[in-house]
């Protein structure tokens, strides 16, 4: 699915990546951890093809093709989808009418003609229904007055809609209330298949108590110093980053 070798990154001529290497298979869940400063979400945003971030060596490559000189855009419409974690909001834009619009958008870069009306109606009424959502949500203006918990509920909607092949979720969980949490990992865990993956960025093991990675990743200073399962994650959450960074050194 998602293959990173030797990924080397800068911001503003700051070098923030170091040689990263990772690998995702289709069906997998990956988290990675890391203190702040780590690098974790500048990974994330030079997967996605974030311009602020300049990708100064190594390859991104997504089911086979090195995408690393696609913009934003093109990656997304190759099947990347990337949660914030602050949402902007669209005053007098609604949640559905977003989604038609990018999923039209989607398709048009494919050659496919718009989802017919009757289609998308359907999609929106079977992912509303498997993420109970509540459909009158659905009708306000995207992230405008949404609390917490219910800018998270649209995104996963957003990615249900989708149906992206890579799933990006940047610190998701920063902020959030345990219940907040349990709506994120809900849509998460009810839109794993195998055809997709995931990668969770996250600065706490709390979320990973109701989402299952199938590997952890601990990043310091720019490159990937520990892998394992789960247990890892819980090892960090009851004796912090210090042991990692002594052992990387």
């Amino acid at each position: 699915m998602l293959t990173i070798e030797n990924l080397h990154a800068a911001v503003d001529g700051k070098k923030i990546l170091r040689g990263v290497d990772l690998d995702v298979k289709s069906g997998e869940i990956h988290a990675i951890m890391g203190p702040n400063g780590s690098g974790k979400s500048t990974l994330s945003s030079v997967i996605a093809g974030n311009e602020v971030y300049e990708m100064t060596e190594g390859n991104i490559v997504l089911n086979g093709e090195e995408i690393s000189e696609l913009d934003a855009e093109e990656r997304a419409h190759k099947g990347i989808f990337m949660s914030f974690q602050y949402p902007v909001e669209i005053p007098g834009v609604s949640v559905t009418n977003f989604i038609k619009t990018a999923i039209n958008s989607s398709r048009k870069a494919q050659g496919l003609n718009d989802m017919p009306a009757s289609e998308m109606l359907k999609k929106i009424r079977q992912k509303a229904e498997l993420l109970e959502i509540d459909t009158k949500f659905l009708s306000r203006s995207l992230n405008e007055g949404f609390s917490g918990g219910e800018k998270k509920r649209n995104e996963i909607f957003q990615m249900a809609m989708l149906e992206p092949k890579l799933s990006i979720l940047d610190e998701t969980d920063s902020g959030l209330d345990i219940d907040a949490l349990k709506i994120v990992a809900n849509g998460v865990n009810k839109l794993r298949n195998k055809n997709n993956a995931v990668v969770i960025i996250t600065h706490y093991q709390r979320l990973l108590n109701y989402i299952s990675p199938d590997f952890v990743h601990v990043l310091h200073d720019g490159k990937i110093v520990k892998s394992g399962t789960k247990d890892l994650a819980h090892e960090l959450e009851a004796k912090g980053y210090d042991w990692i960074k002594e052992d990387s050194n």
